[in-house]
C-alpha cells in the first residue's frame, strides 16, 4: 500500500496585488524523511511560498492542502507545531536572548528544552547565547534560527536561503545538518546557490513562472542540468 505524503499542496495561487499573482497553480508533494531543494531566478516566488506556508500571507487560494493524510490550513495549530521556518531575514523577538528564545520555542512546540550544545559549537555560537537577538549580526541571527530549528527537530523544516550570511565553516556544518536531518524529518530549502542544492538534496524543484517547472532526482541533480533549466526559463 502506498504511503501518504507528508505534505501535498495542489494549485496554490498567491498574490500581493490581486492582478499580479506571484505563484499560480503551484503544486508540491513532499515525502517523509527527504531533503528537497527549491531553486529559481530572483522573483520566482521561493520566499512567497515559504511565507504562505508560515501563515503570513492572506492573498491566496488553493484547491487542496493535505498534511499527514488530513486536510489542513497553514494556520492550523497542529501543522504549526510540526513545522519550523527559518526566514532569509528575521528580526522577531529582538529582546530575547538566544537561550530565552529557545526556551520559549520549546514550550510553544510542546517539546522538552533540547540540548543544543553540539549545534552551538558547530556554528561557533558560544559567545552569543546570552546576547539579545537584536544585537546580533545578520549571520549570527541566522545561526540562532538554525540552531533552534535543528534542535527542535520538527517533522518539517522550511529554510529560506539558509546559507546567506554564514561563514565558510558554518556553511559546511549546515550542509551536514541538512543531509543528516532525514533521520528526524523532511527539509525543504530555497537557495540560489547551486552548490548547496546539489550537495544536499534528494530532489531539486525548479520554480519559474509561479509553478514547479522541472524536478531533478538522483543522478540528474547536477549543476549543469539545473543551470540549463534556469537558463531556458530566463530566455523564454
Amino acid at each position: 500500500m502506498k504511503e501518504e505524503k507528508l505534505l501535498s499542496i495542489d494549485k496554490l495561487s498567491v498574490w500581493y496585488a490581486a492582478d499580479r499573482p506571484v505563484l499560480s497553480d503551484f503544486s508540491i508533494d513532499l515525502e517523509a524523511n527527504e531533503v528537497v531543494g527549491l531553486i529559481g531566478l530572483n522573483g520566482a516566488g521561493k520566499t512567497t511560498f515559504i511565507k504562505t506556508a508560515a501563515g503570513l500571507l492572506e492573498g491566496y487560494r488553493l484547491e487542496r492542502a493535505v498534511w499527514n493524510g488530513q486536510p489542513f490550513s497553514f494556520r492550523d495549530r497542529e501543522f504549526k507545531r510540526n513545522r519550523y521556518i527559518v526566514f532569509a531575514e528575521d528580526s522577531s523577538f529582538p529582546y530575547f536572548t538566544f537561550r530565552e528564545y529557545l526556551d520559549y520555542a520549546a514550550s510553544s512546540y510542546g517539546v522538552p528544552l533540547p540540548d543544543v550544545s553540539e549545534l552551538v559549537r558547530g556554528f561557533h555560537f558560544e559567545a552569543y547565547t546570552d546576547v539579545l537577538l537584536k544585537e546580533l549580526s545578520t549571520g549570527s541571527r541566522k545561526k540562532a534560527s538554525l540552531i533552534a530549528a535543528f534542535g527542535l527537530r520538527p517533522s518539517l523544516l522550511l529554510l529560506d536561503e539558509p546559507v546567506n550570511g554564514l561563514d565558510f565553516q558554518s556553511t559546511e556544518f549546515l550542509y551536514r545538518l541538512i543531509g543528516g536531518y532525514k533521520e528526524y524529518g523532511t527539509v525543504l530549502f530555497s537557495s540560489h546557490i547551486l552548490e548547496s542544492i546539489c550537495l544536499t538534496s534528494d530532489r531539486v524543484m525548479v520554480l519559474e513562472k509561479g509553478r514547479i517547472g522541472r524536478v531533478f532526482a538522483g543522478r540528474e541533480i547536477a549543476a549543469e542540468n539545473i543551470r540549463e533549466a534556469l537558463s531556458a526559463y530566463e530566455n523564454d
